[in-house]
């Protein structure tokens, strides 16, 4: 290459990255995921700023007991995680850092009201997810309104953790540790397990699957502390776990199978539809208090009298609680064996990445679940 060639080569290159840089910025300006995803970089770079090595505050002499307390048992179980549950662990949850507010993040969730169908947001890497964290929360309840306004039903509630997949050093907030020790235990575990395996477009899958190796983690981690009546406390919330997931399980296969017994884009169809679920959701409310209720453990019958129901709440609960009994049958099927069970269903999941659930159902000797259940379409 001659010398002007090679000028001109290193001109144009220069003129590229200034142009792909100029078009970055438009983006992050200008359009509405830019400017969302903006705000998000900015609220992951104060919340790394201020991250302090979790060991040193152990350490340190002026951290309040009760704090310091809760701070080692995320040490130990992100130490456990890795040694005995083969997680991919990082740099995750080494450090702490502290906020300027109660609430870390609101998430929205969003259903139409006569159809068992999720609002979707894209995003890079991930996918399509059912479910957007916002820091800024008046934007927050500016986007639940719009979403109501637009024919959906809306949900929007905090969270007191997140996970980068690994992207970041995921430091412990301050907002996860106002849960009780066991909580705190199974959410590092919950969060890790996303940092090992994380589909994308899979949330259903992603956060059912972290459910479920959260709570027989911390299950396993309390005893392999001696600490059984922690271990048994866990045992009895991961029942009730598995209680509501059936119940929600069910409750979605029958206002599933009603809204395709009347189908119809007229008017009136969709309006015979909402009265039809309505109808389901006051026949749930009533079974939620009075048949599943007494015979939860650690679930109180007046929090299930405060839960709403409608299809945003519905699908939520779905995100977070499908499938969870296929999950458990295969730990059965490995004898307990949690990290063996954790891989194999890893594997099931990146050979059947379509259909995860059956992936899973198929390790344990189960039939197909239902297709609307089985699956993570939007």
């Amino acid at each position: 290459m001659t010398e002007n060639k090679r000028v001109r080569w290193l001109r144009a290159l220069r003129w590229s990255g200034v142009l792909l840089l100029l078009l970055i910025a438009a983006f992050l300006g200008l359009a509405p995921t830019g400017r969302y995803l903006a705000r998000a970089a900015w609220e992951e770079g104060k919340i790394l700023w201020r991250r302090r090595p979790i060991d040193e505050l152990v350490a340190d002499p002026g951290t309040p007991p009760p704090l310091r307390a809760k701070l080692q048992i995320v040490l130990d179980t992100r130490h456990f995680a890795q040694d005995s549950l083969g997680l991919k662990v990082g740099e995750s949850f080494t450090t702490y850092s502290r906020l300027d507010r109660d609430t870390l993040v609101l998430l929205l969730s969003g259903a139409y009201r006569d159809r068992l169908v999720r609002y979707t947001w894209w995003f890079p890497v991930v996918g399509r997810v059912p479910y957007k964290g916002y820091f800024d929360f008046a934007q927050a309840r500016d986007a639940e309104r719009d979403l109501t306004a637009r024919g959906y039903d809306a949900h929007l509630g905090p969270a007191s953790a997140f996970s980068t997949l690994g992207w970041f050093n995921d430091p412990l907030l301050p907002t996860t540790l106002r849960a009780d020790s066991l909580t705190v235990a199974n959410t590092v575990i919950h969060e890790l397990t996303h940092n090992t395996y994380y589909a994308p477009g899979g949330a259903v899958f992603n956060e059912s699957f972290a459910n479920f190796v959260g709570a027989r983690g911390a299950e396993r981690f309390y005893l392999s502390r001696g600490q059984a009546r922690a271990a048994a406390e866990v045992v009895a919330r991961w029942r009730d776990e598995r209680k509501l997931g059936r119940f929600w399980a069910d409750l979605y296969l029958r206002v599933d199978s009603a809204f395709k017994a009347h189908p119809g884009d007229e008017p009136q169809q969709v309006a015979t539809r909402i009265g039809v679920r309505d109808s389901l959701f006051g026949e749930a409310r009533t079974q939620l208090r009075q048949d599943l209720g007494p015979h939860l453990e650690t679930i109180s019958i007046r929090a299930l009298e405060r839960v709403r129901l409608d299809n945003a709440i519905l699908m939520s609960r779905r995100v977070y609680l499908t499938d969870l009994d296929a999950f458990d049958a295969v730990l059965a099927m490995h004898r307990g064996d949690l990290r063996a069970t954790v891989i194999a269903i890893i594997e099931a999941a990146k050979r059947s990445k379509k259909k995860p659930f059956d992936a899973v159902r198929r390790l344990a000797g189960l039939p197909p679940a239902p297709d609307s259940v089985a699956t993570d379409k939007p």
